[in-house]
């Protein structure tokens, strides 16, 4: 017995009645087994966050569907690599009339001419791919492989299914179902791994490794075995979506101290620079947003300079954003406003037609039923503003931009009041 395998290696399914979570493609209706019950799928990128199962998944159609698996690792392999497996793919159709599987994990680090190499393949049926992603495809993925591809959205693992994968491993797995180990209390566990699976394997491993006797585990167990052997457990950067939510929070929260000390975490950790200079392109509108205007400037100034210069030279310009958003003022009003402002037209039972006089008339008809009409050309007037009504019928005072308690925004609160007076009561 190899004892020196992971517990998450270990318990990895190899069937899908044994997979664990994403219903709503490998449950009883799931597009996914609509997909294998045919014997074919089409090429496809799993979206999810870390742990999930997009890997196994993935080897899991190849098994069930019997398709050559071949794997790729975006981090590790170049142009060389892909247009290898190609051919190699190339050569087993020759024998086999189903294409191979080309399975490629954290597809969105490919470059463009990586992706570029893979068109042709999947367009011709020489390869079906699946990639995996912890990042949105829409900005990661080039425009011609994703419109070959479907997209597929992988959910964290809920209680209940997270509840089933400690069970089944300590029922099951071969060292663990040997051992005297008693489950009292979930909460702190699941709390630790945040929905991924591969987490919550190391935690019940880390556990079973602290003692030799029987294993009674309870929330305060769990909370105390973990911070004694942190750094076992953060090693292989499984902790990676607490650390950016807690650096993201550390800017939210003017600590530009504690933004730095994460900022250090993820750079000494390997994480990918671009994935950072996106979260704070985020955070600068989400956070920051009209207090400073100008943080949505530097940020995105520190994307495009990660993106030209790259890494070690890199951390500066993410160093100095971090610096600068922390210590900003900070604004979630345009946030606010849009939530409020979707909320308002999902929820709306009434059909809103556009006033006539903001219509275009493009058109003698149009311009006979009064589109147009009435309306005042804003830069005519004194001050570049004119009093008209621009709100459908019915949320004629209707408010979704509070500005907050800010310098710049009681600049713009003020400028409001004198063109509108109370109409929105700003």
């Amino acid at each position: 017995m190899k004892t020196n395998i992971p517990l998450a290696q270990r318990m990895r399914p190899n069937i899908l009645e044994e997979y664990i979570g994403q219903k709503h493609l490998v449950g009883e209706n799931g597009v996914i087994r609509k997909f294998l019950s045919g014997g074919n799928i089409p090429s496809f990128i799993l979206w999810g966050p870390p742990g999930i199962g997009k890997t196994t998944l993935a080897n899991i159609i190849a098994n069930t569907i019997d398709r050559e698996f071949i794997t790729l690792s975006a981090v590790t392999s170049g142009v060389k690599d892909v247009r290898d497996a190609i051919e190699h793919a190339k050569k087993a159709t020759l024998f086999k009339k189903e294409a191979p599987i080309l399975f490629i994990d954290e597809i969105h680090r490919f470059s463009k001419s990586q992706q570029d190499s893979l068109l042709a393949a999947v367009e011709q049926g020489v390869i079906t791919l699946i990639g995996a992603t912890t990042e949105n495809p829409s900005f990661e993925v080039i425009r011609p492989l994703l419109s070959r591809c479907h997209v597929y959205v992988l959910e964290p693992l809920s209680s209940d299914d997270m509840e089933e994968l400690v069970d089944r491993a300590i029922k099951q797995d071969e060292i663990l179902s040997k051992r005297d180990i008693e489950v009292k209390e979930y909460e702190a566990m699941l709390r630790y791994a945040g929905g991924d699976a591969r987490k919550l394997l190391g935690i019940i491993e880390i556990l079973a490794l602290s003692t030799q006797s029987k294993l009674i585990i309870t929330n305060e167990y769990v909370s105390a075995t973990l911070k004694e052997n942190i750094s076992q457990y953060d090693k292989d950067g499984e902790m990676h979506y607490d650390v950016i939510s807690a650096f993201i929070k550390s800017i939210r929260g003017s600590d530009p101290n504690a933004a730095i000390y994460y900022l250090a975490r993820m750079i000494q950790g390997g994480e990918d620079p671009k994935f950072i200079a996106r979260r704070l392109v985020v955070s600068a509108s989400e956070d920051i947003g009209l207090a400073n205007p100008n943080a949505m400037l530097i940020a995105n100034a520190c994307f495009e300079s990660i993106s030209n210069i790259g890494m070690p030279e890199g951390r500066i310009p993410l160093a100095e954003t971090t610096i600068y958003l922390a210590t900003s003022p900070k604004s979630n009003s345009a946030y606010l406003a849009i939530d409020m402002a979707l909320a308002q037209i999902k929820n709306d039972n009434q059909i809103r037609p556009v006033p006539l006089n903001l219509r275009n008339a493009p058109t003698k008809l149009m311009e006979k039923l009064g589109y147009g009409d009435g309306y005042k050309y804003s830069h005519n007037y004194k001050g570049h503003f004119a009093y008209q009504e621009f709100m459908p019928d019915g949320l004629e005072r209707a408010t979704f931009y509070k500005p907050a308690d800010n310098s710049k925004e009681k600049q713009i609160d003020t400028y409001m009041n004198s063109l509108w007076g109370n109409k929105y009561s700003l």
